[in-house]
């Protein structure tokens, strides 16, 4: 048992600082001071493979250049996302942007052409480009076996400026999975080639032994979930034939009576 210490805001405060306050107080701030030692044990391990499960809609609300600056500073060894989040990051990488929308109405926006999430909103047309980068890249891309390399073979083919979370990872020889990829954008243009008679083989079930063989040779691991979902899931899945994480962080809005958490 410890005494709860007032958390004290100075000015020109660092976040850091104030953050290292929050794990002597309580409830919710004492978790995500605890968090941050957590993680800076994790990144400061030479020999710690971090798992980090993306799910939500990350990108769209303005959270890529966290994600960025994450694997650009080797923090991150496994990304494990959704195909909404990879097919958003395109969309930026191809030079579209998402934008506020505090009010709106739908009908007006369906008639000028844009699509909605919650208060973002993009373009219908980004699609086009989607559909004009599967369709110049095809002979490429069809060359890959598994989910993983399909990814990576995007961001392979990514100018060398973008600045996405697709080319930050080939950059970084950052792994990227994406068990439910057909449940995006990517996904539909994939089955847009393929209904139109363009072949493509690929083993969705592949993904699941290479990550498989990353958790069993980690002398340690440390995870981090944002949200739950599928990406979380296909993280503990494949630490369950090891010795499970050494560290681990998820910060969501999920509550344990769900099963989210």
């Amino acid at each position: 048992m410890k005494k709860i210490n007032a958390i004290k805001i100075t000015k020109n405060q660092l976040v850091t600082d104030l953050v290292a306050q929050m794990k002597e107080a309580g409830f919710g701030a004492r978790k995500i001071g605890i968090a941050s030692n957590i993680a800076n044990k994790m990144f400061s391990e030479q020999d710690c493979k971090v798992f980090l499960g993306l799910a939500g809609a990350m990108v769209p609300a303005g959270m890529k250049q966290i994600l960025i600056d994450l694997i650009n500073k080797k923090h991150i060894d496994v990304l494990v996302t959704t195909g909404a989040n990879l097919t958003h990051d395109l969309i930026e990488a191809l030079g579209d942007e998402h934008y506020h929308c505090d009010t709106w109405n739908d009908d007006e926006f369906q008639k000028k052409g844009y699509d909605r999430m919650y208060n973002v909103f993009m373009k219908n047309e980004v699609y086009e480009k989607l559909e004009n980068f599967f369709e110049s890249n095809w002979e490429e891309l069809k060359s890959t076996t598994n989910l993983k390399d399909f990814i990576k073979k995007i961001g392979e083919l990514l100018p060398e400026n973008s600045n996405s979370i697709l080319k930050a990872c080939y950059n970084n020889s950052v792994d990227i999975y994406s068990p439910a990829l057909a449940d995006s954008g990517i996904g539909l243009m994939v089955w847009g080639r393929i209904a139109s008679g363009k072949k493509i083989s690929i083993d969705a079930f592949d993904d699941m032994k290479e990550i498989i063989d990353t958790a069993w040779t980690a002398k340690k691991k440390g995870v981090i979930y944002i949200g739950g979902g599928t990406p979380k899931n296909f993280i503990q899945q494949s630490l369950q034939f090891s010795s499970g994480a050494d560290y681990g962080i998820q910060i969501t809005t999920d509550s344990a009576a769900s099963g989210g958490s």
